[in-house]
């Protein structure tokens, strides 16, 4: 007898926790074999050597991912004192080192204030941040030097949980919470330029993307035991999105591409018909509502 079709696979949020050494892309690549489709993409990018909340969109959910607002995160990392790096963490060449284990308590914490708030901050050479077109990192891995110009950021919260004295370094567990577009080893390469030793980022932990946190995330094995979403499409708009609920006519209206009147609210926000499910994310333009993303489309 024929294999029974599988069943098809719902929209919706998967929430990974992600393991070391894997790239978000080989992520992806897993979650389509455990869940038996290709439309599965990821919001934003956790590196091989980070852990953590990487958010997965999948089938019509794809469609949120670069709406979501994940503007705000928060990071457990490990900041090694005594030695500057090519990448600013630990996968890279040891650039120098001094021994830091003298560097004073306060000075650390001093160091890590001024770290904190709105900051100009360099991106590391080996960021994802594009020049003339190209990735940075790619540009050094050809041999190209690299220099990119200060951009804002803020550091909402630096704070610092431990430090450990070793041999010739110094280690700090800290809790970074910040904007979207702030890399955490930078504040690590910073902190060590700022006290005198060098610095880099020894291990990193996301555990929050905007609304997204560990408490929702699956590892790979329990999503291969038990395949499924950790959101499903009403459920992560109504998780990441500002809510306005409409008329079954506006729904048809709506699904159709149609504007509908503003609904006052501020930015993009999930549309809901009367049964709960949602129909669009929009966004008021003037006196009238423009659907950015139509969920549930006509028929």
């Amino acid at each position: 007898m024929p294999a029974s079709p599988r069943p098809a696979v719902p929209p919706g949020l998967v929430v990974v926790d992600k393991p070391d050494g894997m790239t978000s892309h080989d992520v992806v690549a897993k979650v389509r074999r455990i869940l038996g489709t290709r439309k599965v993409g990821h919001a934003g990018t956790l590196d091989p050597m980070a852990t953590g909340v990487l958010v997965l969109g999948v089938e019509r959910a794809t469609k949120l991912l670069g709406h979501l607002a994940l503007d705000s995160k928060a990071y457990l990392s490990t900041i090694r004192l005594g030695a500057s790096t090519t990448t600013d963490d630990a996968e890279g060449e040891v650039l120098s080192s001094a021994d830091s284990t003298a560097v004073p308590e306060d000075a650390i914490r001093a160091g890590v204030a001024k770290l904190t708030g709105a900051i100009q901050q360099v991106p590391s050479a080996v960021s994802a941040v594009k020049v003339d077109g190209k990735r940075a990192y790619a540009r050094v891995r050809a041999g190209e030097e690299v220099e990119l110009p200060p951009r804002p950021v803020t550091v909402h919260r630096f704070d610092v949980l431990s430090i450990r004295r070793e041999a010739d370094a110094t280690e700090l567990d800290v809790m970074v919470e910040c904007s979207s577009g702030t890399y955490v080893r930078a504040l690590a390469r910073d902190l060590g330029v700022d006290l005198g030793v060098g610095g880099h980022l020894a291990a990193l932990r996301r555990t929050r993307v905007g609304p997204f946190d560990l408490r929702v995330a699956k590892t790979l094995e329990q999503l291969a035991d038990e395949p499924g979403l950790s959101l499903d499409l009403d459920a992560a708009v109504s998780a990441a999105f500002p809510r306005r609920e409409i008329t079954p006519s506006e729904v048809v209206a709506l699904s159709h591409g149609q504007r509908l009147r503003a609904g006052g609210v501020e930015g993009t926000y999930g549309v809901f018909g009367p049964d709960g499910h949602a129909v669009a994310l929009a966004k008021d333009e003037g006196p009238l509502a423009k659907p950015v993303v139509v969920l549930t489309p006509a028929g």
